[in-house]
């Protein structure tokens, strides 16, 4: 999960889901958990680093870095906006896109928003005060900026982000309640949820589809398909 903070004091433009879904020039661009993102597959390690010097050079954009993962087949961008008391998108990182989407074009890479998915562990408890310092401490991350109470993030944005769910009541045979948040582009999510399906898996609830679906294997191991589409 990023870690761009934005000075509280400043005025913040917040751009919801839908919003962000209905703006020219995005195409590159998909909302996941963590943010806006957008994934540039590259031939090379070379021509990754390439990229990355071409956002490195865009002007200001130490005002709004984006966090960018380099790989020899290609480069993810993110943009997210943290503050005290919001944490989305904002018109910054729309911008901020808009500028990394045309040096990448100018270089001659295209984006491929299919490859795109991001992670989320979602420990549960009746009591999420007694499980976070466990968490926070076991992994060394910091509470996240908005959210301090029930959301941990990785200090350098590498790890993925642990959001604390809130039981009504303990699972029935004492163990623990933890699963997984797979997201990913709305448009690939019935796809990713019929291979599971077809994997030996079991729809456990869809009542809230498309926010997300629950499935288990025959474990009874639960983890969500989730996309942005319904959050505004």
């Amino acid at each position: 999960m990023p870690l761009k903070e934005v000075v509280v004091t400043e005025h913040i433009d917040r751009i919801s889901p839908t919003q962000f879904e209905e703006m020219p020039d995005l195409e590159d661009w998909r909302l996941l958990s963590d943010g806006a993102c957008a994934f540039f597959p590259t031939d090379s390690l070379a021509i990754s680093a390439r990229l990355v010097q071409s956002i490195a050079a865009l002007p200001a954009v130490e005002d709004n870095p984006p966090d960018i993962d380099v790989r020899r087949d290609g480069v993810t961008v993110r943009l997210l906006t943290i503050t005290r008391s919001y944490a989305g998108i904002s018109s910054r990182d729309v911008e901020t896109a808009r500028r990394v989407s045309e040096v990448a074009r100018d270089l001659g890479i295209s984006s491929e928003p299919s490859e795109l998915q991001s992670l989320l562990v979602v420990p549960g408890a009746t009591r999420i005060a007694d499980v976070v310092p466990f968490w926070k401490a076991m992994l060394d991350y910091e509470p996240r900026e908005d959210s301090p109470a029930e959301d941990l993030i990785d200090r350098h944005g590498r790890g993925p982000a642990f959001w604390f769910e809130q039981m009504e009541e303990p699972r029935p045979d004492g163990g623990g309640a933890i699963h997984l948040a797979v997201w990913v582009p709305y448009e690939k999510a019935q796809a990713r949820v019929d291979a599971a399906l077809a994997a030996g898996g079991r729809m456990v609830r869809d009542q809230f589809a498309p926010m997300w679906w629950t499935l288990a294997d025959a474990a009874g191991n639960e983890a969500d398909i989730a996309t942005v589409k319904g959050r505004d």
